[in-house]
């Protein structure tokens, strides 16, 4: 298996991006190519032995900002490291790209040059949410920020396949997000697609999820459009960090009493910490194009990378392409008879 990694891609790019990789290489079964400016890139790999790594580097001239306009800048800039990523995966170079720079232009990317699966109106990025059991996921969650029913629809049923083959959940249960549990409550989108999910026969559509049930994990698959995911995501993210913050606040301005016994927590705090934290999943698959492409958070560190390239071995492993494609395939025959 051969990963394409844009070093470039991310606020602390390339240093991280690399340091990630190397940490990957070193666990994952798989094979890594450095897309970006070499001479950067060789730099930050000063004391590693890429080739026993089995980690290569392809040279790239160009990176695409955050701030830039995605579709346009991806259409202009052919030497950038997120174009000639994912052009990789595209000739068959690689089997899967990642990257952690700007989203809307790793989007745009996957789209303009590994086009859309047939039958898919709009790809969707698939994050997983830790709850008590372990994940739930939530899509879209920040790939289209105005969806139509049918796209979310759509969404159900990928997220559905992802969460079978990648997470081993036989009959992933699959809640839409709304602001109550009755099928009257929400706005007219969420309120067709409702009706469109009754009677979609690729998943085990359980009713609406309202928010508080995506970190109970009583669904195994939540979808949304991309404007209410994305808003639940980073709300997710800080409210974590908020709250492991106002612990070691607590724990610092507390009495001797109080320390001691914080002490004796510390296994279990730690181990708190480390499910809430957004390192640990890395990445989230980007759904719906023909291609297996997978985006980090802008902030990812060499932990949150690895990790990343982690869940793009499992979603290339996972074969979890070649079911959506079959799934909207066999959706689009029954559609047309």
């Amino acid at each position: 298996m051969r990963i394409a990694v844009d070093a470039m891609g991310g606020d602390f790019a390339p240093k991280e991006i690399v340091r990630g990789a190397v940490e990957a290489a070193k666990k994952y079964d798989c094979e890594i190519v450095l897309v970006g400016d070499e001479e950067q890139i060789r730099a930050e790999l000063h004391g590693e032995d890429p080739a026993a790594l089995r980690i290569s580097i392809v040279h790239a001239s160009e990176v695409i900002g955050m701030n830039e306009h995605p579709a346009e800048a991806v259409r202009s800039k052919k030497d950038s490291s997120v174009v000639v990523a994912t052009r990789l995966v595209k000739d068959g170079s690689c089997d899967a790209v990642f990257s952690a720079g700007s989203t809307g232009a790793a989007v745009a990317a996957a789209q303009l040059i590994l086009h859309r699966i047939r039958g898919v109106g709009r790809p969707s990025i698939a994050t997983p949410m830790p709850t008590p059991d372990g994940v739930t996921l939530m899509l879209d969650s920040g790939a289209n920020v105005d969806s139509k029913p049918e796209h979310l629809v759509q969404s159900g049923v990928m997220g559905s396949l992802y969460a079978q083959y990648v997470f081993g959940i036989e009959h992933p249960r699959v809640g839409l997000l709304n602001i109550g549990e009755e099928e009257t409550k929400g706005n007219e989108q969420v309120k067709e697609t409702y009706q469109l999910l009754k009677v979609e026969p690729n998943i085990h559509f359980c009713g609406n999820a309202e928010g508080r049930d995506v970190p109970k994990g009583n669904f195994d698959v939540v979808i949304c459009d991309g404007f209410v995911g994305n808003v639940v995501l980073k709300f997710a993210e800080g409210l974590a960090k908020t709250i492991l913050g106002l612990i070691q606040e607590e724990i610092r301005g507390a009495g001797l009493m109080a320390k001691l016994g914080a002490l004796l927590l510390m296994p279990t705090l730690r181990r708190l910490g480390k499910r809430l934290d957004v390192r640990e999943y890395g990445g989230a698959p980007l759904l719906g194009v023909n291609g297996c492409c997978v985006i980090g958070h802008g902030s990812s560190d060499a932990k949150s990378v690895a990790s990343a390239i982690g869940v793009t071995v499992d979603y290339v492993n996972g074969k979890v392409l070649d079911q959506i494609r079959d799934a909207l395939a066999k959706e689009g025959d029954s559609d047309r008879a």
